[in-house]
């Protein structure tokens, strides 16, 4: 909104022009990552490795805790938690690196579309859905899960619900000229009727799924959560028409 004492603002002007943003990311996409970031190096230059551990257990997801809650400093009361906070906790900086990359990318379209909150609330209980996955595949092993992937993988679900879809393009009511409004929401068999959408979709599941089989053929283990990928992309293209816009 302009002042009522100033004349209206266009992209070339000195006003417009001392306002524009060093990032190109949205605010809340920039100060989600700030976070992780802050955890971080509070972890790497703070925490000795007597309170990493104790950090690691308080808000790290451990699904053995439904199965062996005495052994476990806390019990079952993280568990009130932890599928949330777990995603604010990286392996290290690569792990963070690689994490906030793929959250900057398809964190912006989610949150252009429905705002902070509505993106905070998708990356958390994505986060959650990812974490339950995790634990229905684990038990009873005690394994330890940490990161942001099940979240982003969920802000990945909702935005493919519409960025690979068609602009809509309507007429301004006064001058007639075209207007371009936005990506329609795809319904699920829309998703998958679209090549781009459907190509996409396929190949995070089968990438994601074939996960557990790479051992075999490097004969090396590898520490990939594929399980928070998957069920937090699930629960991504199902929670996005929650906060869609009506009329």
């Amino acid at each position: 909104m302009t002042d009522p004492g100033q004349g209206p603002e266009t992209p070339d002007s000195p006003a417009a022009q001392g306002r524009q943003p060093i990032f190109l990311l949205p605010g809340s996409v920039t100060v989600l990552i700030g976070v992780l970031v802050a955890i971080q190096l509070a972890d790497t230059l703070v925490f000795n490795e007597f309170t990493r551990q104790l950090f690691t257990v308080w808000f790290a997801f451990i699904p053995a805790r439904l199965l062996a809650s005495e052994s476990i400093p806390g019990g079952l009361l993280p568990l009130l938690w932890t599928p949330f906070t777990h995603a604010f906790l990286h392996a290290g900086f690569e792990h963070l690196l690689l994490n906030s990359a793929w959250l900057a990318i398809f964190a912006t379209p989610v949150a252009r579309r429905y705002g902070a909150w509505p993106t905070l609330a998708i990356f958390l209980l994505s986060a959650a859905a990812g974490a339950i996955a995790f634990g229905v595949t684990t038990l009873p092993e005690i394994q330890i899960l940490v990161g942001a992937s099940g979240g982003v993988s969920g802000l990945t679900g909702a935005a493919v619900r519409f960025i690979f879809q068609p602009l809509v393009v309507g007429r301004d009511p006064e001058t007639e000229e075209p207007v371009v409004l936005g990506r329609h929401l795809a319904s699920l068999r829309q998703l998958f009727a679209n090549p781009r959408s459907r190509n996409f979709t396929l190949f995070w599941i089968i990438l994601n799924a074939a996960v557990p089989l790479l051992p075999a053929f490097t004969g090396a283990p590898l520490s990939v959560a594929w399980q928070a990928h998957l069920g937090g992309f699930v629960a991504g293209l199902l929670l996005a028409p929650l906060f869609e816009r009506r009329g």
